[in-house]
């Protein structure tokens, strides 16, 4: 019987990655697209000009957030690979030093000296670049940058979150327009603020009520927006 088995464990970090781009694409997408149709309302377009302008704002808005992702992310790619470059050089040219340091690293954790360099030797002659990486970079693969993963995570739940308001602009009349689109936006971002945190494992309630509050502040600041535009043209 191997009684290092590791037993099954669920953790949320390696869904980090993807998470945090799906739900920034998906707020994102109802807060800009409601807080564009309600501004266009507010300005006085009839309802096809609003629908017309929520298109083109999920359909602009969804690539914008794939080609933000994509850059952002694979900066993020290029510095890791850049330090992983120089951390195999380190350790082609001088070994013994980054022995020393990734056993520096284990004693400032509270290992003892001496078994905290048997453990550096023994990982270094595995994997030396993996257990620097990991230990003195903080590079690991849960949490390794995966650029187009971001891209289209971020896009898809833009598209989404954008064809929410999308639809409710559709379906409901213009005299209700404007606080037909608050109400449900609102309701539609607490949703998410709330399946969001706990699928993080987070609070449900302090996650709904912070998106819920920055997205009826957009609303209201791009209604007024629209309402003076629309007053004085």
């Amino acid at each position: 019987m191997n009684v290092f088995r590791r037993h099954r464990e669920h953790h949320r970090t390696d869904r980090s990655g993807w998470l945090r781009a799906s739900v920034l694409g998906a707020n994102d997408g109802i807060v800009s697209t409601a807080s564009l149709l309600v501004g266009v309302a507010a300005a006085g377009a009839d309802q096809q000009s609003i629908v017309l302008a929520g298109v083109a704002g999920l359909v602009a808005g969804a690539m914008s957030m794939a080609a933000g992702e994509y850059v952002s992310v694979h900066s993020q790619a290029d510095t890791e690979n850049a330090d992983l470059s120089r951390e195999r050089v380190e350790l082609e040219l001088d070994p013994a030093a980054e022995h020393r340091e990734l056993t520096a690293i284990y004693v400032a954790r509270g290992v003892e000296p001496e078994l905290a360099a048997r453990v550096a030797r023994q990982l270094m002659a595995r994997d030396a670049l993996g257990a620097h990486a990991r230990d003195e970079l903080g590079i690991t693969e849960a949490l390794g940058a995966r650029p187009l993963q971001a891209s289209l995570a971020s896009a898809v739940s833009f598209a989404l979150g954008a064809g929410l308001p999308l639809v409710v602009t559709v379906a409901t009349p213009m005299p209700s327009l404007i606080p037909g689109l608050a109400v449900s936006s609102l309701a539609f971002l607490a949703l998410l603020g709330a399946v969001a945190a706990r699928v993080g494992g987070a609070d449900a309630l302090a996650g709904a009520l912070r998106v819920s509050l920055w997205g009826a502040l957009a609303m209201a600041i791009t209604a007024v927006a629209g309402a003076l535009f629309g007053a004085v043209v």
